[in-house]
């Protein structure tokens, strides 16, 4: 599967990269060999291996996401210029690598960035993510980040959703 990566056929790519991030959500082990393949997919200007490739790397760093930690900035260059699927998932990676101790506050620190330049749609679905690995000290962070996105907080079912975020993290 990993070769039809390359395959000429745009259609081919694609089938591959689908079932190669299925596979890796039953199994990731099956797939984590093959990090530097799904990296390589940033350099490529189909978005939708792009995606793939993150939707891959995403089900890796459930199981290695200490390993992830050591590909960030690719990951956050993908994420800066490629769909919000991309971004998304590059979110769950980030934090699934903020469970790891010694990257937490890095991870946390990029997270907020996210949070912070991301589109208004995403913006609760990014907090609400965070919120389930945040540590104490940066809940403040969070809270002031949340509260300067005015235009998140301006759409009613938004603000909704933040508030509560914030509510449920004030007994944190």
């Amino acid at each position: 599967m990993i070769s039809l990566l390359k395959d000429k056929k745009a259609d081919v790519r694609h089938d591959a990269i689908k079932v190669i991030y299925e596979i890796g959500d039953r199994k990731p082990l099956l797939i984590a060999p093959y990090t530097d393949e799904f990296l390589a997919l940033f350099s490529g200007r189909d978005n939708w291996m792009k995606w793939g490739g993150m939707s891959a790397l995403y089900t890796i760093s459930k199981i290695k996401s200490e390993s992830m930690a050591d590909h960030l900035s690719l990951i956050l260059e993908a994420m800066d210029s490629g769909s919000v699927i991309t971004r998304d998932h590059g979110v769950y990676i980030l934090c699934e690598v903020s469970k790891v101790q010694k990257y937490h506050a890095d991870a946390m620190e990029l997270l907020l960035e996210q949070i912070d330049k991301s589109p208004v749609n995403q913006v609760p679905m990014y907090a609400e993510k965070m919120a389930e690995v945040i540590s104490p000290a940066f809940i403040p962070k969070l809270t002031k980040t949340l509260r300067g996105r005015k235009d998140v907080l301006e759409i009613p079912s938004k603000q909704k959703r933040i508030e509560k975020l914030l509510r449920s993290l004030e007994k944190k």
